[in-house]
């Protein structure tokens, strides 16, 4: 697991998940919202996806079902960070091929302890 691409449209949280990210050893690259994420999993092929659902242009959700039907991306792992927290949210995040998702305002160390098991599966 080395290449982990964070979309996200919060400056702060792109800032700051890059900086542990690339601290703990992977190379990490950020998009601010689901178009800019699509043209960086196509060039980019990135072992791990960290999402945010409520973006601008292509949400979220889109850009997970996406990776899902390209049958060479189905090794990506995909996490949804978002602060739609409800029990259907997670549901519906999880059914469409999520890894994980995980609710904001979230722990940095939990998320980094979850990206670490994911890599290892």
């Amino acid at each position: 697991m080395k290449k982990i691409l964070i979309v996200d449209d919060e400056p702060n949280i792109l800032i700051s998940l890059e900086f542990l990210l690339s601290k703990g050893g992977y190379q990490v690259f950020v998009a601010r919202d689901g178009t800019e994420a699509l043209e960086l999993i196509k060039k980019e092929a990135p072992d791990m996806v960290i999402l945010d659902v409520m973006m601008p242009n292509v949400d979220g959700y889109d850009v997970c079902q996406y990776i899902r039907s390209q049958e060479v991306y189905q090794h990506m792992k995909v996490i949804f960070l978002s602060a739609k927290s409800k029990q259907e949210d997670i549901e519906k995040g999880l059914q469409m091929g999520a890894n994980l998702y995980l609710t904001k305002p979230f722990s940095t160390r939990n998320l980094i302890k979850e990206i670490k098991l994911l890599a290892e599966q």
